[in-house]
């Protein structure tokens, strides 16, 4: 049996189930992956009926229902951002808590036209979950979901540029969007757009690269960088922000760059002091520049991008009630299947994921790659004490039979 590294083929991205080209951009995954990621805006119409995802419902009962605090919600108006104090109270009789959503405050505020953002919907919102985990495994980038709800006539920000891609799907009401071209190309996540203020400025009053309005179910996909400013029109405005936290390579130069020097750490030479009354580096420059550029060529940040890349994201739900009848009640019949968005790879007889790493005899190593496939299967046929420990491990989940 090879022991070669494996990684999860995450149900998500099955054929069946993608959501990138079914529901979002209306063209061929490849056509998008070469003309448009990270390139251009793309705007789709009538992309889908999205009310499946989320609705003016929603957003009532995220606020009135479900006990929500911050920073899961933020007010924003005339292109700032209002105090928490402003839509936050006291949490009641029995809960200690001061910063729970205000629906009295927040009617108020929104009636006087702030925009409310619901933020991190794939931690609040079950349908959102389920998508934004697919888009995420398809695209191999985190991804974060925003529900923005602005009142007839209102816009919440004016002209920024995003240091994410995003996917704005059109929920309810029309929004019209004004698209410039960036001031600043693909911009890290630490370069914001308030550092090129006048250079934006300037540039949304010149001609706009798009102008069009967004009607329910209308897609537009902008990578990071590019200016946008949004309003409401006649009626509220309710869409969805997908926001794309992009690996970049820069990103890969910094994990890199981290390997190379964890690997100085166990050179005696490197960690020698440098000469008495030194006025500067300088006599020890050429020697350090040699010893790094030779720890980079030899540094693999493989290990490190994915420990990384499985911090960024949580894994699916995992309900503990449910986990312990499913071990209690273990049997040969009891479907099971690897718990979703799990970031699982088998990197010769450990299976490393977001809950943690389990080791493997050889032998185990079939069955591993096996629950690898993401499918549903019986306990018996995997063996109900190799089982039982994946589900001890939070790595196993009971499956809906």
């Amino acid at each position: 049996m090879s022991t070669a590294s494996t990684t999860l083929r995450d149900t998500a991205a099955d054929d069946g189930c993608r959501v990138l080209e079914t529901r979002l951009i209306g063209i061929s995954r490849e056509e998008f992956a070469t003309d448009v990621w990270g390139r251009a805006p793309l705007l789709t119409r009538r992309a889908d009926d999205f009310a499946d995802l989320f609705s003016a419902a929603a957003v009532d009962e995220l606020i009135s229902r479900r006990g929500l605090r911050t920073p899961f919600l933020r007010v924003a108006k005339d292109g700032s951002t209002l105090p928490e104090s402003s839509y936050t109270s006291s949490a009641g009789v029995g809960a200690s808590v001061v910063d729970q959503l205000d629906d009295t405050a927040l009617w108020r505020s929104f009636a006087d036209g702030g925009t409310l953002v619901l933020q991190a919907l794939q931690r609040t919102w079950e349908p959102i979950t389920d998508f934004a985990a697919r888009l995420g495994t398809e695209l191999g980038h985190p991804v974060q979901a925003n529900a923005y709800v602005t009142p007839p006539q209102n816009r919440g920000f004016d002209d920024h540029y995003d240091v994410h891609d995003v996917f704005v799907v059109q929920i309810a009401g029309t929004k019209r969007w004004i698209i410039h071209e960036p001031v600043h190309a693909d911009p890290l996540r630490d370069q914001p757009w308030t550092d090129h203020r006048t250079a934006i400025a300037d540039a949304a009053r010149g001609d706009a690269h798009i102008d069009t309005v967004l009607e329910p179910g209308d897609v537009l996909y902008l990578p990071r960088g590019w200016l946008h400013a949004a309003e409401a029109q006649g009626a509220v405005s309710i869409h969805l922000t997908l926001g794309v936290h992009n690996w970049t390579r820069y990103a890969l130069a910094e994990q890199l760059t981290r390997s190379a020097l964890a690997l100085l750490r166990d050179d005696i030479e490197m960690r020698g002091s440098l000469p008495l009354g030194v006025d500067g580096p300088a006599g020890d420059l050429d020697f350090v520049r040699r010893r790094l550029v030779d720890a980079l060529a030899e540094a693999d940040p493989t290990p490190l991008f994915h420990r990384t890349r499985r911090g960024q994201t949580r894994p699916g739900p995992m309900g503990p009630l449910a986990q312990l009848a499913a071990v209690d009640g273990l049997g040969p019949n009891a479907p099971v299947r690897l718990r979703e968005a799990l970031e699982a790879r088998l990197e010769g007889r450990r299976l490393t994921t977001r809950v943690g790493w389990l080791d493997f005899p050889e032998a185990d190593l079939p069955r591993v790659l096996r629950v690898l496939d993401g499918n549903v299967h019986l306990a018996g046929d995997l063996g109900l004490p190799f089982v039982e420990r994946l589900l001890r491990a939070g790595v196993l989940v009971p499956a809906v039979s």
